[in-house]
């Protein structure tokens, strides 16, 4: 039973950052103006009635159906695997003795969930504020990553030995995952997509006029530079070019691990489907850029991010230490 509330929980938890990166490129992030509830009720208003007390209430935010639902949307599926894991939780303690992960783990999960809705709220009470965004992204990465672990560990496959220099590269392959994803959610929150629209040059130039301490200030608002005017071209150029030496590091370092993987028979099939994943990853972000950042193309990208960092769970779920 704790197996499959696991697997089943680490579904839902890449259901909702897919909805989620669906809900903000979609720009449906403020369909609702409040939380956790949408104007005022626990689901959008459809009376007409409902809706003039609506927009009494909040005058200054007009109701929009459309991206109101896929806001309550999002928040029902986060909602639901908020049950999932705190059920997961309280399973992993009263089965403490026969679980193969830390029943303290799952419990951390609560913990987390609740951060989550945290940043959930002040996502919205702030305005999409650009580092609460790529917080939130980077605690449902985690969620994902934390529940892929559990649902894994629990799986009956065999356990791969490596070197402990080997081991330490897959390892910090997590790491690479993690700043890549804060990375991208830095470039997704503050709509710097196409602050570049050329590859693999940018307006022209292998190296293009950056301006890196606006681009890169945790505490501004979203659209503003440091000394609260309007953030400029040179600072979104330099979130995105960031993002994309990000990326040459993340496929030169997924491709080292992926020939250590290649070197073992159980882990030969994961070393192929963590290529795959790393280079499509790379043609989705380039055809975002191409293609002017279509809708399907930009959620996919969020998607391949998040299947990166279940494979990369998968393989480490399965490794140990050559003992002395």
């Amino acid at each position: 039973m704790f197996k499959a509330f696991s697997i089943v929980a680490a579904v839902v938890a890449f259901c909702v950052v897919v909805l989620g990166s669906y809900v903000r490129l979609s720009d449906a992030g403020l369909g609702c103006p409040d939380w956790p509830g949408c104007y005022g009720a626990l689901t959008v208003p459809q009376s007409e009635a409902a809706i003039q007390s609506a927009q009494q209430a909040y005058p200054d935010k007009p109701v929009e159906h459309a991206k109101a639902w896929k806001e309550m949307a999002h928040r029902y599926l986060a909602g639901s695997l908020g049950l999932l894991v705190v059920a997961l939780a309280v399973l992993a303690y009263r089965r403490r003795n026969e679980i193969r992960t830390p029943w303290q783990l799952s419990a951390a999960l609560v913990a987390l969930i609740i951060m989550q809705a945290l940043l959930g709220m002040w996502t919205v009470t702030l305005l999409l504020k650009p580092v609460i965004v790529t917080l939130h992204l980077l605690g449902g990465m985690t969620t994902l990553a934390v529940l892929s672990w559990i649902a894994f560990r629990h799986l009956d496959k065999p356990q791969v030995t490596l070197p402990a220099g080997q081991l330490g590269w897959l390892r910090l392959a997590l790491l690479v995952w993690i700043a890549q994803v804060l990375l991208g959610g830095w470039t997704s929150s503050n709509y710097a997509a196409l602050a570049c629209t050329d590859f693999p040059t940018c307006h022209g130039m292998w190296w293009p006029e950056m301006d890196v301490s606006d681009a890169f200030h945790l505490t501004r608002a979203l659209g503003e530079s440091r000394d609260g005017g309007q953030l400029h071209l040179d600072a979104l150029a330099a979130i995105q070019w960031v993002h994309r030496l990000g990326a040459v590091v993340v496929l030169v370092w997924m491709g080292l691990a992926a020939n250590i993987l290649l070197q073992r028979q159980h882990t030969r099939v994961l070393a192929w489907s963590l290529m795959a994943i790393v280079l499509c990853q790379i043609a989705v972000g380039i055809g975002n850029l191409l293609l002017q950042l279509p809708l399907v193309l930009a959620v996919l990208h969020n998607a391949g991010a998040a299947l990166l960092g279940v494979c990369l769970v998968a393989i480490n779920a399965r490794l140990r230490k050559i003992s002395n």
